[in-house]
């Protein structure tokens, strides 16, 4: 009687095994409504379909509170500056990036070069056009933000596309007027420069 009582609950097990994978072969899909026409991914959950999207991160800030009108005063100068700069790092972001592309497909060096010069004038044309107008602030925030977007310092920057002498010659005309170019963003040090630029919407 064990024995057979054994062969039994073999024989049950193996077709409700059985039954579950049918049931799995052939999903049960949410039923379409007449507006649903957007394509989204969906996960097998023990035979049922069911649909998800990935949404977009959302940060939710609190309302700050100030200990001072200085200090209120303080912080709403730093977004000013913050803004200001701001289209600029993202300018040398998507230019730098570029020129590496660009760099990956010209073997030759005397093209690499000149996309180097293309890049450098183009830089500096901004330069001549609104950046020699920042306030000593503005730039140190600017060599800030630029190492943040980049991943890069100025410096480096510099050094690699116009070699280590120019990136030292450049740097001390910058230390003489309250720069350097070797200024790195910690987020957590510059946590105020961080909430600024993610509340901004240049990420939206």
């Amino acid at each position: 009687m064990k024995l057979k009582g054994l062969i039994i609950l073999f024989i049950v097990m193996i077709f409700s095994v059985s039954l579950k994978a049918q049931e799995n072969s052939n999903p049960i899909f949410p039923k379409m409504g007449k507006t649903d026409t957007i394509r989204v991914t969906s996960t097998n959950d023990n035979g049922v379909m069911i649909p998800w999207m990935q949404l977009n991160e959302v940060s939710i800030y609190a309302a700050r509170i100030w200990k001072s009108p200085q200090e209120q005063a303080a912080f709403n100068r730093l977004r000013y500056n913050v803004l200001k700069v701001m289209p600029y790092a993202l300018f040398a972001k998507r230019r730098y990036e570029q020129l590496e592309r660009d760099l990956l497909t010209a073997p030759e060096k005397k093209d690499q070069k000149n996309l180097v010069k293309q890049c450098d004038k183009e830089i500096k044309d901004m330069f001549n056009r609104e950046i020699k107008d920042l306030t000593i602030t503005q730039g140190q925030i600017l060599t800030k933000l630029i190492d943040r977007e980049v991943g890069r310092t100025t410096y480096d920057i510099v050094k690699q596309t116009k070699g280590g002498f120019a990136a030292f010659s450049y740097q001390i005309i910058a230390r003489v007027v309250g720069h350097n170019l070797k200024s790195t963003y910690d987020k957590d040090e510059d946590r105020d420069i961080e909430s600024i630029i993610r509340s901004s919407g240049f990420y939206q």
